[in-house]
């Protein structure tokens, strides 16, 4: 159970726990922004979906990559019955066909999947849709015996499923939303893709984030790779060991690097580069000290000796290459690989 604790002077005190007004201001703040529950970088595009048994699947998403997630809040059903309920949902997800993920998107963005690719991804949608689906119950809670289902499905049948457990909190006119995974949604993702993917090649990918706060110059000069802001980004740095290599990929523009990990994942404030540490740099991006005590906010880096880096003007793509919203993955794709040798080396 998910608790919360004001510190006052040198006291914590618990802030009480509240129950929503209405199941449908979590819907509508999902719909809004799906990384609320750590689904990021995908489009919905279906809301109260009919289904041919006369169902109805609360949020429809798709991903890069065309695969679907079906999101589905518990409401005022027992954990049991939205247990059974979603995987209903999924057999009937799994046989869609295009022309059916286009009509649903159409009823709801009101544009075509095209369009809303080219806006949300800046590439057009995979040649085939749906070779992947995932399923997220969104609840309070689950009693023990619809926990031990949903990990037993994840972990034994490597079928994509999980829980995010919200909880809301008040103190005076102040109201707070926590949420949480049941079992880590990478390691989901990932478990159940493998079922149908290529084996790994051995390399992994790694977003590199320029932004507000870092630089791709810093890190191509310093050697190194952050992620910050919530440790459902920078944790994901932990996945790197050292010696593994890995190819850097910018958003919306490809990849611009290649480099073999020389120092694992640890705050900013601890990182050095030759002995120096990295926030007393000359950096062109001073925000990444933001957040620098906090465990939770703060940036968290990577060492790197880097192979070979390109700048964003020169980054390599093509149609189809692989990319992913998350900070840290496997590259199983062997057109990818076998591009990126060439571009960049092994």
């Amino acid at each position: 159970m998910t608790n919360l604790y004001r510190i006052s002077s040198d006291a914590l005190v618990p802030v009480k726990r509240q129950s929503l007004k209405r199941e449908e201001l979590l819907e509508d703040w999902i719909e809004a922004d799906p990384s609320l529950i750590g689904l990021h970088d995908v489009i919905i595009i279906g809301r109260q979906v009919a289904t041919d048994n006369r169902g109805r699947i609360d949020l429809l998403a798709i991903d890069r990559e065309g695969g679907l997630t079906i999101i589905e809040l518990k409401r005022d059903r027992t954990p049991r019955e939205v247990v059974a309920q979603i995987l209903d949902y999924a057999s009937w997800v799994s046989g869609l066909e295009a022309e059916a993920i286009e009509e649903i998107a159409r009823k709801k963005i009101g544009k075509s999947l095209n369009e809303a690719f080219l806006m949300h991804f800046d590439s057009p949608p995979p040649e085939t849709l749906n070779t992947n689906h995932r399923m997220v119950i969104v609840a309070s809670e689950l009693d023990a015996s619809s926990k031990r289902i949903v990990e037993y499905l994840a972990r034994e049948y490597d079928i994509g499923i999980n829980t995010t457990f919200f909880n809301i909190f008040g103190e005076g006119d102040n109201c707070f939303l926590a949420t949480d995974w049941l079992m880590d949604q990478q390691e989901v993702a990932e478990r159940s893709e493998s079922r149908k993917k290529l084996p790994w090649s051995g390399y992994w990918y790694a977003n590199v984030g320029d932004g507000p706060h870092r630089s791709w110059d810093d890190m191509r000069k310093y050697g190194f790779i952050a992620a910050g802001g919530g440790r459902n980004y920078s944790s994901k740095l932990e996945l790197l060991g050292l010696g593994d290599v890995f190819y850097a990929y910018q958003k919306k523009t490809g990849y611009v690097g290649f480099g073999r990990v020389t120092q694992v994942a640890k705050m900013v404030r601890d990182f050095k580069y030759d002995g120096t540490p990295i926030l007393e740099l000359p950096l062109t991006q001073p925000n990444l000290s933001h957040d620098q005590d906090d465990p939770e906010l703060a940036e968290y880096v990577v060492g790197v000796e880097w192979l070979k880096t390109v700048p964003f003007l020169n980054a390599k793509t093509f149609v189809g290459a692989f990319a992913n919203q998350n900070i840290v993955c496997k590259i199983r794709d062997t057109a990818t690989i076998e591009f990126l040798k060439r571009e960049f080396g092994s």
